[in-house]
């Protein structure tokens, strides 16, 4: 199992885990001498964890102001502790981001958490989800296409993210709701199992004073229809990530209006999925929104 852990990666890999282009990366190789990658007998590059660790540092560095010719000339074992020196509100983004993914490479818990607590410690959980959470999320969706990381990657780091967004989530469970004019109702379509975007959706909702009902992945139009012999006014909330099919998702959201609008309700609509809508045909108590933003102002 050990033995499927990625932990050697090519110039294509470190381009598109740090944001540096490959050609770039050769550049600072050849005056610099940054990095020392393996070579296959072919003379391939090939490069280390903990080459891929210096890099996201020196990328920070060079972000932050720092030139090249200057962080060439400072000792490896000193470089991380200029960043951790140099960390200030204005690139936290940044620098969690990269330890996140650093996190994510080692498969290394004790490094999310400690990242997570620093945030934590000076941000709301609001404002971490929003800017690095979500940043960080849409980078491994374009790590994952490019074969950068493996599942095993992507579910490891997704389940930790899942696992801070419960906590917070309870938090707000146990407090009575302030706003009692409508019920917010969650869910995914049949078949989606995407389900971080909904659960974020669910917290906000919470955080907003209302009462949600979270139902979470794959579920049937039908099972939906029974909460409107409990309450009189629902919000019906459906993340679109991969499901339905674009083939037929005019008629999945044809059929959602036909069971469960009725007088009162609504039907809020988001993901990839949406993009396939045709808007103009859609009955006037249903949304697409295009973001997560844009829903949590229409709340």
């Amino acid at each position: 199992m050990m033995n499927n852990i990625k932990s050697v990666f090519s110039i294509k890999d470190l381009e598109n885990l740090s944001g540096i282009k490959a050609h770039t990366i050769r550049i600072w190789e050849k005056r610099y001498n940054i990095l020392e990658p393996m070579r296959t007998d072919t003379n391939i590059r090939l490069y280390d964890i903990a080459s891929l660790q210096k890099l996201l540092n020196i990328t920070l560095l060079h972000e932050y102001g720092y030139k090249i010719s200057k962080i060439a000339t400072y000792a490896p074992e000193n470089i991380p502790i200029l960043v951790r020196e140099i960390i200030s509100n204005k690139n936290a983004k940044n620098h969690a981001i990269s330890a996140f993914k650093m996190a994510m490479m080692n498969f290394d818990q004790e490094l999310f958490f400690n990242t997570f607590n620093w945030l934590i410690a000076e941000k709301t959980f609001k404002e971490v989800f929003n800017e690095v959470f979500i940043p960080l999320l849409n980078e491994l969706g374009l790590l994952w296409q490019s074969h950068t990381i493996t599942p095993a990657h992507e579910h490891f780091i997704s389940y930790l993210i899942k696992q801070k967004l419960l906590i917070n989530t309870e938090k707000l469970q146990v407090l009575p709701p302030r706003n009692t004019s409508k019920v917010f109702v969650l869910s995914l379509p049949l078949n989606e199992i995407h389900e971080l975007g909904l659960m974020y959706l669910q917290y906000e909702v919470l955080l907003l004073g209302y009462k949600s009902i979270y139902l979470g992945e794959s579920m049937p139009i039908e099972n939906l229809k029974d909460l409107r012999k409990h309450f009189e006014s629902i919000v019906f909330i459906s993340y679109m990530t991969v499901q339905p099919d674009p083939n037929i998702v005019n008629e999945y959201v044809q059929q959602m209006s036909d069971e469960l609008l009725g007088n009162t309700n609504e039907i809020w609509l988001i993901g990839k999925m949406t993009a396939h809508l045709e808007i103009k045909n859609l009955n006037s108590r249903i949304t697409a929104f295009k973001s997560i933003d844009d829903l949590v102002a229409a709340i």
